[in-house]
């Protein structure tokens, strides 16, 4: 949610202008306050009275509009603003922010906006890749601009080629990580492991679970947003993986053993939230098997065992919480697990509990400590991911 955040769009003269109309509308769905400011050539590609119908404000093109209120108009927006995104961003309004050169309500008020400034080039290709726009846009960097790649692919004009300004949900993200969260976990590494893994029994068929990895994702994504340095250990999902997090994908138990413990020892926080298998088979078949008259049996021997691995080797102030889904006696099974492996905190849930099995997008957790235990009512597992970053965030500052 973005309540009370302030966003400004700063809209340019180019095809893609119409795809920030979508953003806009997520923005305010989100409930942020949108201003949206537009260069004369914009206004050929898409209405201001768009935006303004999305956004409830008066979209701000004519620096001498008389048809406002009496206030400065570039300059009180400026101080309202949280983050500016110029998108899609002409080489034109590139080479003027470059160089300093305020000369329309646009370029004017991103000058005196000292909040964050994101921009996403778009244009065609061999403009994009003229040495002078390439320039240009390094000089931005320099002065604490975030510049967005545009995407591959077909393009507006005919060619092929780098140019494309990305989809409004990518937008979107870069504007969510920069001002969605308190960046209360700015400076920490946090690991996240997710999903389920597979063990193989022949090339056709493996053992698996029901793990869906929306829990480890939300995780992982929620951190991230808080401003942590994020890996996230995943088995194979269906959902796609949360931008700005180094994800690391693996298919069977061992290699998620191998993939956590490579880096386990670099992280503050590992927080394990996989579904991993504690058996495979002892022998995987090169073949397929092929079904016989009778019954059949599969011998099965345990996997690696990383939580307790992790527990067993846990550096001096790191924080190691696991994950722990019972379908009896939650508290008591979660509690030995604890113990056993050397764990700060569980993050237990009842699979037979509604709204908090396998594939939805809910959970209802208790959260155990050696010293207690905190029950939270059911809720998304994007709120159930930021109680849970609470919860470890305070235990941690009582460590230092």
């Amino acid at each position: 949610m973005l309540k009370g955040k302030t966003v400004l769009l700063g809209v340019t003269g180019s095809i893609a202008a119409y795809k920030i109309a979508y953003l806009a509308s997520a923005l305010k769905k989100l409930h942020a306050d949108v201003h949206v400011l537009m260069t004369k050539n914009a206004t050929n590609f898409i209405n201001p009275i768009t935006f303004e119908s999305l956004t409830g404000n008066k979209c701000l093109v004519d620096t001498f509009d008389r048809n406002f209120q009496f206030q400065v108009e570039h300059v009180s927006i400026a101080k309202k603003a949280d983050v500016v995104m110029i998108a899609p961003a002409s080489a034109n309004v590139i080479g003027k922010l470059a160089h300093g050169i305020a000369d329309d309500m646009l370029t004017t008020t991103v000058m005196a906006c000292k909040c964050k400034k994101i921009i996403s080039p778009a244009m065609n290709v061999n403009m994009f890749e003229n040495p002078i726009v390439q320039d240009n846009l390094k000089i931005l960097e320099h002065y604490g601009y975030e510049v967005i790649q545009p995407a591959s692919g077909y393009l507006a004009c005919g060619d092929t080629g780098t140019g494309k300004m990305p989809e409004p949900q990518t937008l979107l993200a870069y504007i969510e990580k920069e001002i969605a969260c308190e960046k209360d976990l700015k400076g920490k590494k946090i690991l996240v492991t997710a999903g389920p893994t597979q063990e193989a029994i022949d090339p056709v068929r493996y053992i698996t679970n029901h793990s869906s990895g929306k829990m480890g994702y939300s995780v992982a994504k929620a951190a991230m947003l808080r401003g942590a340095d994020v890996t996230l250990v995943s088995g194979r999902t269906a959902i796609e993986p949360p931008m700005f997090v180094k994800v690391v994908p693996i298919v069977t138990a061992k290699e998620m053993f191998d993939a956590v413990t490579s880096v386990s020892d670099e992280q503050d926080i590992i927080i394990k939230a996989a579904a991993v298998a504690d058996y495979r088979p002892a022998v995987v078949s090169s073949e397929k098997v092929k079904k016989k008259d009778g019954e059949m049996s599969i011998a099965l021997e345990r996997t690696d065992d990383i939580l307790k691995y992790l527990g067993e080797h846990k550096k001096e102030n790191q924080f190691l919480c696991g994950f722990s889904m019972e379908t009896q006696n939650m508290v008591s099974n979660s509690r030995a697990k604890l113990e056993k492996k050397n764990l700060d905190m569980i993050a237990a849930n009842n699979v037979k509990e509604k709204g908090a099995g396998f594939q939805g997008d809910t959970n209802v957790l208790t959260l155990i400590t050696q010293e207690e235990e905190t029950s939270l009512p059911l809720m998304s597992k994007e709120d159930a991911a930021n109680q849970l970053l609470d919860k470890i965030l305070m235990l941690t500052s009582n460590q230092n």
